[in-house]
Formats: C-alpha cells, structure tokens, sequence
C-alpha cells in the first residue's frame, strides 16, 4: 500500500472550519496561468479613490441632509472612523496574505472555510448590488447630460420596471450598456482599466476640489445651526446610510495578485485612498451645508451638489458637477466589478465555485468568461430591477465583513505571532475591536426589511455550501 498523503503545514482539513496555511495560499498563486503583475501603490491609490469618490458625494448628501442636518458632517466621520479601524485590518491582511480574494482569503487562512464561504458569498452580493445601484444612478445623470445637447431617450428605456412613480418604464437601457462596456475593459487586462481609472480619477478629483474651492466663499456660517437638529440619533441614522460613501477600498485588496510589491503597495493604496477621501467628504459637506440650509435640500436629494452650486449663482458649474458625477460613478462601477470578478476567481480557484470561474485566458491573463457573466448579471440587475432600497442591504454586507476581518487580525496574532508581516496593524486587539464596536453600532441602525433581506441571501448562500462547494472544495478533495 501507498503511503497516505502528507498534508502540508497548517491544514487543517477537518470540519467546517477547515484552514488553508498562509504558505498553500501564496503557493497557488504561482501555479499554472497567473494573473499579469501591474499595479503599482499610485494604481492602488487610484483603484481606491475610484471606488470610494462617487454616489457618496454627489447623491447621498441630500438625503443625508435630511436625516441629520449640518451633523451630517459628524455622520461622515462616524462612517469614515469605521473605514478607518478596519482599514488598518486590511493592510495587514494584505501585506501578510497577498492573494486575490480580499476578505474571503484572509478568512480563510485564519477563521476557516464556512466563515470564509459565508463572507465570500456576502462579499458577491455587496459588490454586485452595488455596481447595479450605482448605474441606475449613473443612468439619472448620463440621461441629463444628454438631454442638455439636446438628445433624449425614451422614457420606458430609462429607468427599470417600477423604477419612476406613475410612469411605465420596462429598461433601463443606459445602466445595462454602461456596465457591459466596463466588463469588455476589465476582462481585455488590469493594465488598461487601470490607465482608463487612472484618468478618470484625476479628472473627478480635480473637479471635486474646485466645488470646494469655489464654494467655500459662498457659506453662511447661519446655514450651520442648530447643528444638530434631529439629535444624535439623525447622526446615527444618517452615518448608516453615508457609509455607503466609503465602500470601496477593500476593492483594493482584491488586486494583490496583479500588485508588484504587494507588501509595500498594498496597505499604502488601502490606507492613502482613505484618507484623502475621507478629508475631502468632511470639506465638501462642510461647505454644502454653509451653502444650503439643510431642509432646502428635500426638493433636490437627487443633485444636492449641482442644486448648492445653483444656490449660490455659480451655474456654470452645474454641468461641471455632472461630468464629476458621471466620471465618479464610472470608476466606482468599474472597480466594484473588477472585485468581484477577482473574489467569484478565488473561490472557484479553491473549488467553492465551478472551475470555469477561475480560468486564465492565455493572452489576456485575465479570467475573461467569468468576468463576463459576472458583467452580464451585474448589468441585467440593473437594468430590470430598482435597487433603491438595496443600498442599504451592500452596506450590511460590507459591515459584515469589516467585522470578520477586525476578529480574522486579532485570531491570526494570537495563533500566529511569528509570521512575517510586512505591515502591521497598530493597537491589536484594541484598534480592531474599536471596528467591531463602531460597524456593529452602525449595523444596528439600519432597519429590519434590511437585515431580512440579508439573511434570505444568506439561507441560500448556506444551501449552496452544504450541497455543493463542501464537497467541491479543494480541501476537502484532500
């Protein structure tokens, strides 16, 4: 007789909570067709800030406003604080493990392989709904645009069936199109989406810090009290729906494999894109506030930044705050799908999902036929249904797995304090757990219809594990 296979350092095969070793993680990187390295910590930086800077600021703070008045501005540092602790999580998990897959392969090494199918499965459902909520809004701005050269789309083509109140819509024509146009660039190779990103970024950037530096002479310091006018709980409350403004950095995660310093680039994309995002939502939303009295904002939670733009007889800037909202969404779109499309390729990698997910093409070095079904969902998602109320339901999925991630860093120093980190996250345990209380706190605020939703993804999400990607798993073929 043969003798038995000799499992590898740090498997832990048994159970649910099976464990793929660091080591097993990096090695099958280097297997077979690999993915082209190409990102530099500029491009992550940029992946980052093209994530994060879009729906956040040019549609977000008019509801915002609403619900928390000129504390809106304590709402976006509530959100950002919160980024902010699982961020540093993030780095060091990137640094230590720099494997595609992002939250899902950080728990996989630490936490074992049901968590990790549960944040893998959460982290499909976030990224995908939040490319489709974000076209259906792309869609709004891209359709005025037009209408100011004078070009109009029929109504039924606009929107999705529901989507516009007393009026029959059956398409929403633009939000599909956008999104297949994006999924052909990211499956052509990393390199050019990163060049068309890169571009895009700066452009939005700059147009971001010309709102502020044009609309900081127009604030009246009355439009900023009472500051707190619906209480802390307005705070609260808005802080759990802002914090849709931040989502993105993880995304950066995701591209360790295309990184050619993971150690180095990574914790410094996560980490820079950030913070000067969050220095420029608290700057923005400072000087919206001053501009405009907050309950003017009601008739205008659509365009709050072109309508404070109109406030203050700076019209010439409408259309300028249109291009920056269109570009803004565009790189969101485009770097949530790049992610997903690299976490669907980790977890068929690791036989959770079918084989054909994690397919090399032999030119492009990019898994080509994922990426096109994931676009493909992803644009007939937003495209047929209104994603509206489902905003909330990405927030909670990635409140979710900012929280695995906060108790994944604290378990890895307690069960590996030897291994190497290239960066590591200050104030374990108590930055983390610093994460866990202020996401926990913020999913707290969000409403039940939510969390229903969650957990019906969930309950399908576990009768998949059970029936299939168990058995299928390469750790269990072991």
């Amino acid at each position: 007789m043969g003798q038995p296979m000799e499992r590898l350092p740090g498997h832990k095969n048994n159970g649910l909570f099976r464990k793929k070793s660091i080591a097993d993680l990096i090695a099958g990187t280097k297997k077979g067709k690999t993915l082209r390295k190409d990102l530099t910590s500029f491009d992550l930086t940029m992946l980052g800030l093209g994530a994060i800077i879009g729906t956040g600021i040019f549609v977000l703070t008019g509801k915002g406003a609403i619900m928390a008045g000129p504390g809106l501005i304590i709402s976006f540092i509530l959100a950002g604080l919160a980024c902010a602790f699982s961020a540093f999580a993030y780095a060091e998990f990137a640094s230590t493990v720099p494997v595609s897959g992002s939250a899902y392969t950080y728990s996989y090494a630490t936490l074992g392989e049901f968590f990790a199918w549960i944040i893998g499965w959460d982290l499909i459902l976030e990224y995908m709904l939040s490319v489709s909520a974000v076209s259906a809004g792309w869609s709004g701005y891209f359709k005025t645009l037009l209408a100011g050269f004078g070009i109009t789309i029929p109504t039924e083509l606009t929107a999705a069936p529901g989507g516009l109140e007393n009026t029959t819509t059956y398409f929403n024509l633009p939000a599909f199109v956008i999104v297949l146009l994006l999924t052909g660039l990211i499956s052509i190779g990393v390199r050019e989406s990163k060049r068309v990103n890169n571009i895009m970024v700066i452009i939005k950037v700059l147009i971001v810090l010309l709102i502020i530096g044009v609309g900081m002479f127009y604030v009246k310091p009355a439009n900023l009290t009472p500051f707190l006018p619906e209480g802390f709980s307005g705070v609260s409350q808005a802080a759990a729906l802002v914090f849709f403004a931040f989502i993105g950095f993880d995304a950066v995660s995701s591209a360790a494999e295309e990184t050619r310093d993971p150690g180095k680039d990574l914790p410094r994309g996560i980490l820079y894109s950030l913070g000067i995002c969050g220095v420029l939502y608290v700057a923005i939303n400072l000087v919206l506030m001053g501009i405009v009295p907050y309950k003017d904002f009601g008739g205008h939670i659509d365009s709050p930044v072109a309508y404070a733009m109109s406030v203050a007889q700076q019209d010439w800037l409408v259309g300028v705050v249109s291009i920056g909202a269109i570009l803004g969404m565009t790189t969101v779109m485009l770097v949530m799908l790049y992610g997903q499309t690299r976490i669907v390729y980790s977890m068929s990698r690791d036989g959770l999902l079918p084989g054909f997910f994690s397919k090399i093409h032999s030119n492009l070095r990019t898994p080509f036929a994922s990426t096109w079904v994931v676009g493909i969902a992803s644009a007939l998602l937003g495209g047929l249904i209104p994603l509206d109320e489902l905003a909330n339901l990405v927030n909670l999925g990635t409140l979710a797995a900012f929280v695995i991630i906060s108790i994944a860093v604290i378990v890895l120093r307690k069960t590996q304090p030897d291994l190497e980190r290239k960066f590591r996250c200050p104030g374990v345990p108590y930055l983390p757990a610093l994460a866990i209380i202020f996401c926990g706190y913020l999913m707290s605020q969000l409403k039940w219809e939510t969390w229903e939703r969650f957990f019906i993804w969930l309950i399908i999400g576990l009768v998949m594990y059970f029936v299939y990607s168990r058995r299928k798993s390469k750790l269990n073929q072991e």
